[in-house]
């Protein structure tokens, strides 16, 4: 199964503990940095963030996760003596059709969403369309995204979910660090900082419908799918000026987002939209045995001995 891969590699310590720090911690240190600083401090940064242009921000923000991806590869690669496929699934290959399904399943339903919440009150949502800066931005978003969501999930939803399942010995305790962590490592974002913590629940809450749908699936797939789509979407479709990211997307909503309002979008998402794809995902795939693959044992495997 999808943890029990970690078994392929070597798995010493002291391994373990150069990949976690060599590839998790630029979110280590802005975790640490967010904590640190004081309101002003915070306010003069997300100041001078606004007023670097937004496709320069995207990639200025996103670049560093082609070398940290490929960093991750390598130190499994080479320090932990295993591949990358079973880092991806507990299949003998990638299966690519899991990975467009679920994009495409996240694409669709948040512009059925935008669609429908448009039909319903358009009044602050303006169109922002600039064929030449939309036209940039898409092309750092394709060439981008998938580095920056390839990376967290490979490093959560794969690295540590399986080293640490490993060392508990179990499937919940894996997937229940995996995504509070996932969730912190997100609180320096400018929507934390204008709602309040409350909205960490919305980023606790998709780490655990990703780590699910991983542990359910026993790959990484529709994990990378869903969070390729998500962030796509978010860069493309709609911004407004406390999005996790500033950018020239086809929309902007021009009103002020009263927090209580986007929180209550948030728990929409989490206790209504996350159960429906969950629930989309098992009937395609056939998911059973829930209890056993979220919360049940995990054994090393035996060495066969030969007469």
């Amino acid at each position: 199964m999808f943890i029990e891969q970690a078994y392929k590699g070597n798995n010493t310590w002291w391994r373990v503990l150069i990949t976690t720090l060599l590839t998790a911690g630029v979110f280590l240190i802005n975790f640490v940095a967010y904590f640190m600083m004081s309101q002003e401090e915070m306010d003069a940064v997300y100041k001078t963030m606004s007023e670097v242009p937004n496709n320069l921000s995207l990639l200025i923000n996103l670049s560093p996760f082609i070398l940290l991806l490929l960093l991750l590869f390598l130190l499994v690669r080479v320090l932990h003596e295993r591949s990358v496929l079973s880092l991806t699934t507990s299949r003998k290959s990638i299966d690519y059709k899991r990975i467009l399904f679920s994009f495409l399943l996240i694409v669709s339903l948040t512009i059925v969403m935008f669609i429908i919440s448009y039909l319903v009150d358009h009044s602050n949502i303006i169109l922002n369309f600039n064929p030449l800066k939309f036209t940039i931005l898409f092309a750092i978003s394709l060439l981008l995204f998938p580095c920056q969501i390839g990376l967290e999930e490979y490093l959560f939803r794969g690295y540590l979910m399986q080293q640490i399942g490993i060392v508990v010995k179990n499937r919940w305790f894996p997937l229940l660090f995996t995504s509070i962590v996932f969730g912190l490592f997100h609180s320096a974002n400018p929507e934390v900082q204008q709602m309040g913590y409350g909205v960490m629940v919305f980023y606790i809450g998709t780490g655990f419908l990703l780590g699910i749908m991983t542990l359910m699936d026993e790959s990484l797939e529709l994990a990378l799918g869903f969070h390729l789509g998500n962030n796509l979407m978010a860069a493309l479709l709609i911004t407004s000026d406390v999005s996790a990211i500033h950018t020239d997307a086809l929309f902007k909503y021009s009103g002020v987002e009263k927090p209580v309002d986007m929180l209550n979008e948030m728990i929409v998402s989490i206790a209504i939209v996350y159960p429906i794809i969950l629930y989309i995902f098992a009937k395609r795939y056939n998911w059973t045995n829930w209890k056993t693959k979220l919360t049940g044992k995990i054994q090393a495997p035996k060495l066969q001995t030969t007469n």
